[in-house]
């Protein structure tokens, strides 16, 4: 059995070593797989593809013309041979050495057709982005899953599913949710695995925060038409969350970001989201409550990887 690994990539220099030196590392005995990596490049300028091709990584391109995040997840699909289609982002790297077979072993033990793991910031991460890792990544696996919540930074997916199920190109995030919500209506499964952890290092300008969120919200006006964010529902956000980050902040110990960066970084994702959906269309508190606002139960407020942790190699993770 084989194992692709795709990376989708534009100018991920900076982690990219890192990455491919953890996937080296893998420990698969237990599975049984072999791996191939494969990294989709929609036009860097840093370096990627010379890092990739050093660390024998089969390259293929899509133009920025063409480049969706479905569309480019299915040219590195097509362009693998693996039995397990595996994605990790390029600025995302695994924290420990069974990554790949604890993402992997739902699918291959027919528990789930479709896996995700867990995600963590470091201390160059806003905390505010943090917290929310924590509420949608908890420290408790759930296989399979309710719900068809999937996110492609970290993911596993079986061929034949794929196969039958490709990821839909036309729309502007949030491939995996569909494709996940696709499936579960299919009666198949979506499994959590919170032992295949990885780093997400985002360095993102407040402006690429504001259209993450908005190109988000906009893919989940498709999937989700019933949700909808109003204006008041922004302002009510804000308030609560950027309170609640500096409340946990201050428990856990955490300086690494100031008050005005969580209030910054708040108010661009609930911009952002309020711009992607903009439709007047009615959704219960409950719903919106879910989606929207990023309360955290005690117990993630209270976890331990929120307290500062640093880490300078991949050999510390």
């Amino acid at each position: 059995m084989r194992a692709s690994i795709v990376i989708r990539a534009l100018n991920e220099a900076r982690h990219l070593p890192d990455l491919l030196e953890m996937i080296k590392l893998q420990r698969t005995v237990d599975l049984d797989v072999d791996v191939e990596v494969v990294l989709v490049d929609s036009g860097s300028t840093d370096g990627t593809i010379e890092i990739a091709q050093d660390y024998g990584v089969r390259v293929t391109n899509i133009a920025k013309s063409e480049f969706s995040f479905g569309r480019s997840l299915n040219r590195g699909c097509a362009f693998s041979t693996g039995d397990i289609l595996v994605f990790i982002s390029g600025h995302c790297v695994p924290a420990d050495y069974d990554w790949l077979q604890n993402l992997c072993r739902p699918l291959i033990d027919g528990k789930a057709a479709y896996s995700y793991g867990r995600q963590i910031g470091d201390d160059e991460s806003n905390f505010s982005e943090r917290l929310i890792f924590a509420k949608y990544f908890p420290d408790s696996s759930d296989i399979p899953q309710k719900g068809f919540f999937c996110n492609n930074a970290n993911s596993a997916l079986l061929r034949t599913i794929w196969e039958s199920n490709p990821f839909d190109e036309e729309l502007t995030g949030l491939e995996d949710m569909e494709l996940a919500k696709r499936l579960v209506s299919q009666n198949m499964s979506i499994g959590y695995v919170a032992n295949a952890a990885v780093f997400h290092h985002h360095r993102e300008s407040w402006a690429q925060i504001r259209r993450r969120f908005e190109r988000e919200a906009l893919a989940l006006r498709f999937i989700m038409p019933e949700v909808h964010l109003s204006r008041f529902d922004v302002m009510r956000y804000v308030i609560r969350s950027v309170v609640g980050d500096w409340w946990t902040a201050r428990r856990n110990g955490v300086y690494s970001t100031s008050k005005m960066e969580m209030l910054r970084y708040r108010w661009n994702q609930y911009l952002g989201s309020f711009k992607g959906n903009n439709e007047h269309r009615r959704l219960s508190q409950k719903a919106k409550e879910k989606f929207f606002y990023p309360h955290n139960s005690d117990k993630v407020e209270q976890d331990e990887w929120l307290k500062p942790v640093r880490r300078t190699s991949p050999h510390e993770s």
